[in-house]
């Protein structure tokens, strides 16, 4: 059957029409985007979306959503929209939906995924487990984490707050950036370092190590900066971020019993690909001590889906409904 899945972010809104079949999803078209600030609802934008369909819009729906998906009233942090799930049948006019968590359609992208939307980072050059636990970190505004459990007899998607974790540094220098989050936070979390954000604390702890003088700068530019070689002090924070990332998954792979294997998801991951080949991140994964050939054994790698949010939004109404 057919159905329109849809990723809400903060800033932009994915739409797409899926084929889905038998629990599974067959077939994603090409995703149209909007951005959230030139819509007064999610209703309208749906019905702006529903316009270029030609009026053949399909009676299903499946929505994942940046935040919590419990409760009568969702709002959103980032844009004005609110969903109330008891109405969405009514005001879209569709028979059936899904609604999960951003995270939790990650989960069901990497659970569905073809084997060719994974590149390799470390560990052994072999495809995830098909049966055990699969930790899943995602690094963008936050920090997202779930785990995928699969049986002989399917699997399941469990979304956590793992990026809520006490940060835990293992050197000086992530001393100092502990210390320098602190005089803002009464508890440092893993996010506040290993996400998007994180690289400004970073680089302006690295700037006050060296009594550089730096301006203000946003993470955006940072990556940019970072990765393209035009700025040393920006190059180290990426590294830095990178051997950060290590630790925390294989931290969350340890805690989760991951052990059929990790998958780095998010923009960010797939933006610094090379960067994290190239970085100490698989050293800081395995360095576990007790555990460290453990680690060595466990397959991790990096999900390259183009759009994994309307992949597992589909992926979640067809094992919902189908």
């Amino acid at each position: 059957m057919q159905i329109v899945t849809i990723d809400i972010g903060g800033t932009h809104a994915r739409f797409a029409l899926a084929e889905v079949a038998d629990g599974r999803v067959v077939s994603l078209g090409e995703p149209m985007t909007m951005k959230t600030a030139e819509h007064a609802s999610f209703q309208t934008a749906w019905e702006a979306y529903g316009e270029t369909l030609d009026g053949a819009v399909p009676n299903a729906v499946a929505i994942a959503i940046a935040g919590p998906v419990g409760g009568e009233v969702i709002k959103f942090t980032n844009n004005p929209w609110i969903i109330r799930p008891a109405l969405i049948r009514e005001k879209l006019k569709v028979e059936s939906f899904a609604l999960v968590n951003d995270f939790e359609a990650v989960g069901h992208a990497v659970a569905q995924a073809d084997p060719a939307h994974f590149t390799h980072l470390c560990g052994p050059d072999q495809p995830l487990g098909a049966t055990g636990t699969i930790s899943i970190v995602g690094p963008g505004t936050g920090l997202g984490v779930a785990h995928l459990l699969r049986t002989e007899h399917g699997y399941h998607v469990q979304p956590t707050e793992g990026g809520h974790i006490d940060f835990a540094p293992l050197d000086t220098i992530e001393d100092a950036i502990l210390a320098r989050l602190r005089t803002r936070y009464r508890r440092v979390s893993v996010e506040r370092v290993v996400s998007g954000p994180g690289l400004v604390d970073i680089y302006e702890t690295l700037a006050a190590i060296e009594g550089r003088a730096f301006q203000p700068v946003d993470d955006k530019a940072l990556w940019m900066l970072g990765t393209s070689g035009d700025d040393s002090l920006a190059a180290a924070a990426v590294d830095r971020f990178c051997l950060a990332l290590g630790s925390v998954a294989g931290d969350i792979a340890l805690a989760q019993g991951g052990f059929a294997g990790v998958v780095i998801a998010g923009g960010l991951g797939l933006r610094i690909k090379e960067t994290l080949l190239r970085s100490g991140f698989a050293e800081r994964f395995c360095a576990k001590g007790r555990f460290e050939g453990l680690m060595a054994g466990l397959p991790v790698k990096l999900i390259t889906h183009p759009q994994p949010g309307l992949f597992g939004a589909a992926a979640a109404y067809a094992r919902q409904h189908l």
